[in-house]
């Protein structure tokens, strides 16, 4: 199996904050979900999309499935997505994240790969910015899939931030002195959540 062939796109949620279905954004005249799929195809030749709307995907290119445990927010999401997936970690990101680093991803593939040859094995590669902890754009290793599902199931708490606290899993945590070192910016974690989010990315374009 190689190591970063997968790549996979949220595109759940209810989006009440932005009055419509977040999965139907518009950028330039082109929905902001095609826009991320073919910016991934640079780095990732296995691309899903993870609908409960799967009617909006008639005419896709793309895998679209749909979650296998319902009304259980974004970590139903990430399960089914690493069942699907044909690699070992699998890339992460939501419908409304318009940011892709190109050399962001190439670094957090780079440190995968150093760990692997050290025979170092982690869950989870994710950044700690901005004083929270982000969950999207980052890898997740497909054998969580049942480990996500047992915790769906018998878990009292739905969150991912809940099964990151509460799972025993080995995370490598990308804290933000290393982060900035890049130069990368906080921007690739920026969700277009309301109207506001939308107006304001469209202007600085």
């Amino acid at each position: 199996m190689d190591n970063f062939k997968s790549a996979v796109i949220l595109a759940g949620g209810k989006s009440s904050r932005m009055k419509f279905d977040k999965q139907c954004l518009v950028i330039n005249e082109k929905k902001l979900i095609f826009e991320i799929c073919e910016r991934l195809e640079k780095h990732f030749e296995d691309i899903t999309i993870v609908s409960n709307k799967k009617e909006y995907y008639k005419d896709c290119k793309y895998k679209v499935v749909s979650d296998e445990i319902k009304d259980v927010g974004p970590l139903g999401g990430m399960a089914v997505g690493l069942k699907e997936s044909i690699s070992e970690y699998v890339y992460f990101i939501a419908c409304d994240m318009p940011h892709i680093d190109d050399k962001y991803i190439k670094y957090m593939k780079s440190k995968i790969e150093k760990d692997i040859e050290n025979n170092v094995s982690f869950d989870m590669y994710i950044c700690n910015v901005g004083g929270n902890t982000q969950f999207f754009q980052g890898f997740y290793k497909k054998d969580l899939e049942d480990c996500i599902n047992n915790y769906l199931i018998y878990g009292s708490r739905r969150s991912i931030k809940s099964f990151y606290e509460q799972s025993n899993k080995k995370i490598k945590i990308i804290e933000e002195d290393e982060f900035k070192e890049q130069n990368f910016t906080e921007d690739i974690f920026i969700n277009l959540n309301t109207q506001v989010d939308l107006n304001l990315y469209k202007n600085n374009l």
